[in-house]
């Protein structure tokens, strides 16, 4: 025999049968594949004493299967439940590399006093400030009340006051800094500029180019924060990421969940959907786990659970039906026991005490960054989307990865200050994008998306309640019961629902 082969095998505590041997001994690369194969016997949930070449052929059955193209038409098969023990031993009892990079559930300090309003923008503009300063486009920019009326070229950062559309249809953007204010006016015969303004909103920090005319800066250009391209990370495991499930409400699609409990724990669909799911390492959640209590006026018609905290013990039983050994991270919605202000801290365990005793289960505050296995994902439920889609032309629920981008490019998760998305004026302003992450998860519009931006996997992932009566008012069509994997770093839409 092979000493090295032995004594990898001696050190993991794994006695091999001679002809389990022989076929590994044989490999093209036979001490990467014994390596490989330790790996997945060592983080089974069963102990090992003979590797027999029975064993021996069922990790090599799901290895050669990896790179199988799974068309996401839907899960059309049946409960397939052949070698599900064994899939499971292979899958469960893995290392975690986990751990929180940003929780905002024990940082709020705020007493709403002027003062922390004074703070909180404060910060906003240093930070946003800082990703703009690096921006080649405006070296030596100077502060407002610095400009000279005799300089042809003017470079300024500023936070924008208000956003005018003058009678002839260009518009005025105030902008003030710490040092004073100016207008500028951006010239609709500038077209490609003009569609550049039309995406500015109140409170967000930007660049701008131009020449001082008189009390005006006529722009030439204006720069956001912007984010650079990042280097995809590669993935060897996979991660599930849902949202909006509205537990306790009567449009709670509770067959779809379950189809989807049974999925994750590989005992339904085809082969494929079977491999995927035993792939799976994280289930992320974005928000809305239950419907709540008084969440808008009437809310009690719609719900089949009307008490806040035997919603939480539902939904307990519920995610508690999920394998053991994946991780699962929750952050709160609007409709959570959470207060409404964003940042929100994590759901309250005085609320969801059957939920904290699960002993795979994270929790985390709305916005959250979490690192899974080194893959960085931000975590933002989106009650924001709702002030960008009413407030920019071109954006709609419909097409949340829209919104998506523009947040990141403006580097903040809700850059307008005052309308319906509540913040809490922090002494910090922790909805500033600082670190670019590997995946933006969001959810709330209950509508699928999903694109690429510069590196980014930005995901909604829909919803598991059907269409309410407010979306009908709005003839808002969610997409229920489909749901966003990133398997192996690809992505795939799998559908729970007929």
């Amino acid at each position: 025999m092979n000493n090295d082969i032995i004594v990898k095998f001696v050190n993991a505590n794994i006695l091999v049968n001679d002809k389990a041997y022989e076929r590994i001994k044989n490999h093209e690369n036979s001490n990467n594949f014994a390596d490989s194969l330790i790996e997945e016997l060592t983080y089974s949930d069963e102990d090992f004493f003979v590797l027999t070449e029975e064993i021996l052929d069922q990790f090599l059955k799901e290895k050669d299967s990896e790179d199988i193209v799974v068309n996401e038409e839907g899960l059309k098969g049946s409960t397939s439940t052949e070698n599900v023990s064994l899939q499971r031993k292979f899958s469960s009892g893995r290392p975690f590399d986990f751990h929180v990079i940003q929780d905002t559930s024990k940082k709020s300090y705020t007493n709403g006093e002027i003062k922390d309003f004074s703070s909180y923008f404060k910060s906003r503009f240093q930070k946003l400030h800082g990703f703009l300063d690096k921006r080649g486009e405006l070296k030596d920019h100077r502060p407002i009340n610095r400009i000279r009326n005799t300089e042809d070229v003017v470079k300024i950062i500023g936070m924008v006051n208000d956003i005018i559309n003058t009678k002839n249809n260009h518009k005025i953007i105030e902008v003030e800094d710490e040092t004073g204010n100016v207008n500028v006016l951006v010239h609709n015969e500038n077209h490609k500029l003009f569609e550049k303004a039309e995406l500015i909103v109140k409170d967000e920090v930007i660049g701008i180019i131009g020449s001082k005319k008189g009390k005006f800066i006529i722009a030439s250009d204006i720069i956001h924060p912007g984010v650079p391209r990042i280097d995809e990370m590669s993935m060897d495991f996979s991660a599930v990421f849902i949202s909006d499930i509205h537990i306790g409400s009567s449009t709670f699609l509770g067959d779809a969940f379950n189809k989807f409990v049974k999925w994750i724990n590989m005992d339904f669909g085809g082969e494929e959907q079977i491999k995927i799911a035993q792939d799976v390492k994280y289930l992320v959640v974005a928000g809305d786990v239950v419907d709540g209590i008084g969440v808008y006026p009437h809310q009690e018609k719609e719900l089949t659970i009307k008490d806040i905290y035997q919603q939480y013990e539902e939904a307990a039983r519920l995610f508690g039906e999920v394998r053991g050994d994946l991780k699962i991270i929750i952050a709160p919605g609007n409709h959570d026991a959470a207060r409404l202000a964003e940042p929100q801290p994590a759901i309250s365990e005085e609320y969801a005490k059957s939920l904290y005793e699960l002993k795979n289960v994270e929790f985390i505050s709305n916005p959250g960054i979490v690192s899974l296995d080194g893959i960085n994902t931000l975590i933002y439920h989106g009650r924001s989307f709702d002030d960008l889609a009413m407030t920019i032309k071109g954006l709609s629920h419909q097409e949340s990865d829209l919104i998506m981008r523009e947040l990141l490019e403006k580097r903040h998760l809700a850059p307008i200050y005052g309308e319906r998305t509540p913040l809490a004026s922090e002494f910090e302003d922790h909805l500033v994008i600082e670190e670019i992450p590997d995946v933006f998860h969001t959810g709330h519009v209950h509508i699928n998306a999903y694109k690429k931006h510069k590196g980014v996997h930005m995901i909604n992932s829909g919803t598991f309640q059907s269409q309410t009566e407010f979306q009908k008012i709005y003839n808002i069509m969610p997409t229920c019961g489909e749901v966003p994997v990133l398997n192996r770093g690809v992505f795939k839409l799998l559908k729970f629902t007929n």
